[in-house]
């Protein structure tokens, strides 16, 4: 049990973590963008309100009890980016402070939480094979994402400290552009993942 446990930690963290698959460090970017250290409330609901909604997903779909196409889950993935990138650009031209905590907000980030969670089920299940027990290599996995994701919020904060106060960039402008580059970024992922018909 331990054995299982100390390997998929670090394959749950390098997993979120890894640029070559970058659409997860793309989501949780494009949602903590707008935030700076002094609004670590708001990001701590939004970051926990995806992590309540990838947790259930994961498990789920682990376990086999839901089955959602991958072709489909890696879409709507994109998609997710897409969507909390024009959020957070919309936000900005609203208004110049962060955005306001409404709960929507926070039940956005937990729907979309559900569709990554299918996106890591299917690595986890790909891993797993006919592994006997999986609420360990579950668990383990899990964990890991959670370390992977906190990893990628405090770099996008520590980020946009730097640009705001190292080089003066207004955070409403550092704002705009990583929301805007995520956004381009999650269209082309959208395209090329819709005229994939080969996964």
């Amino acid at each position: 049990m331990p054995t299982d446990f100390s390997l998929f930690l670090p394959l749950g963290f390098r997993h979120i973590a890894d640029l070559r698959s970058a659409d997860h460090i793309l989501f949780v970017a494009a949602l903590t963008a707008a935030y700076a250290p002094r609004d670590w409330v708001r990001i701590a609901w939004l970051v926990t309100a995806f992590t309540v909604g990838h947790s259930v997903s994961l498990a789920l779909a682990t376990l086999d009890i839901v089955r959602v196409p991958s072709r489909a889950v890696e879409i709507a993935i994109a998609l997710t980016i897409i969507v909390t990138a024009l959020v957070a650009i919309h936000d900005q031209h609203r208004q110049s402070a962060a955005p306001p905590a409404f709960a929507n907000r926070y039940l956005a980030a937990g729907a979309f939480g559900l569709i990554h969670g299918l996106g890591f089920s299917n690595y986890l299940r790909a891993l797993l094979g006919g592994e006997g027990d999986l609420v360990v290599p579950l668990i383990a996995f899990n964990v890991g994402l959670e370390l992977g994701q906190l990893l990628i919020v405090t770099a996008v904060l520590v980020a946009g400290v730097a640009m705001e106060r190292g080089l003066r960039w207004p955070r409403r402008d550092w704002v705009l552009v990583l929301s805007g580059a995520t956004a381009g970024v999650g269209i082309t992922m959208l395209i090329t993942r819709m005229l994939d018909t080969g996964s």
